[in-house]
């Protein structure tokens, strides 16, 4: 049976998103939630960013306010690493499939995260596009963003604007400054026309890297968790550094290795980013 329907896959050609349930097993997230509940508890006993990432930088980030008795663990960087349910979850699951059905046949691994917002959380996602932080010779990039915990409109979903990853790459520096969004006055036009994707635990958003989203404070008593996985299709190259590096980085997920390059042409103007520092750090993506 095809993962995805030829309706959900016009879907997706035409508005850049699509929402999919049962993405991964329930026994794997099961697992998912186990292991992200023992992060949290791990991270009762830390007072800022710890560990280790594949570069350097930490892997767990603290939200602010975060104490042993009410522990605030936000993101995790690269969770693929150090967890076999996630990475079996990024490497063969219905969300693997998915990918593929879209931009496949060959598919490969980019870069992963998990990105938490909890009850009363203060985070915001300010408009923007991906495909700006991580260009490619062409644009089959997808960011499949897995609802570990369910996504309501009140704690903080994604909000997208159908079809608008047909057109513009809008900037992300203005007045000189780079500021890891769009321009305040079509950021507005975004929010007018915003679509929130929401979904039971298990579900996921595969999004086009062109699509403008963002997301809005978490204001339930509930956890909005989600692990975000980004592929691409094996025959776009990336055109700048990994902003999440990681050991598994073009591990072919799907398909075959081809070593062919398909090219498309875009202008845009690429961030350059302080050293130390991230998209992912500055923007808390997603």
């Amino acid at each position: 049976m095809p993962a995805l329907t030829s309706t959900q896959i016009d879907f997706f050609n035409e508005n850049g998103y699509l929402v999919v349930e049962n993405a991964v097993s329930q026994d794997v997230l099961a697992e998912l939630r186990d292991d992200f509940a023992a992060w949290v508890e791990e991270s009762r006993a830390q007072t800022s960013a710890y560990g280790e990432a594949f570069d350097g930088r930490p892997r767990f980030d603290l939200e602010s306010g975060h104490t042993a008795d009410s522990p605030a663990l936000r993101r995790v960087n690269a969770p693929v690493e150090v967890s076999d349910a996630y990475y079996s979850a990024m490497m063969n699951s219905p969300m693997t499939s998915c990918v593929e059905a879209l931009i496949g046949p060959n598919i490969k691994f980019h870069h992963s995260k998990i990105n938490s917002k909890l009850p009363g959380s203060k985070t915001a996602v300010k408009w923007h596009q991906d495909f700006p932080f991580t260009p490619h010779s062409n644009d089959d990039l997808i960011t499949a963003l897995l609802m570990v915990d369910e996504v309501t409109e009140q704690n903080g979903p994604l909000e997208v604007v159908a079809g608008s990853h047909k057109g513009e790459i809008y900037s992300l520096w203005h007045d000189s400054q780079f500021t890891g969004a769009i321009d305040s006055e079509t950021a507005e036009e975004c929010q007018r026309q915003s679509v929130m994707c929401t979904g039971p635990a298990g579900s996921v958003c595969l999004m086009h890297t062109r699509l403008l989203h963002g997301s809005a404070p978490n204001l339930s008593d509930k956890p909005r968790t989600l692990f975000i996985a980004v592929y691409s299709a094996e025959d776009a190259m990336p055109q700048s550094p990994n902003p999440m590096p990681n050991r598994f980085e073009g591990q072919i997920v799907r398909g075959q290795r081809t070593n062919r390059i398909r090219s498309i042409p875009y202008d845009i103007e690429l961030p350059q980013i302080p050293d130390g520092a991230s998209f992912f750090e500055q923007q808390g993506k997603g």
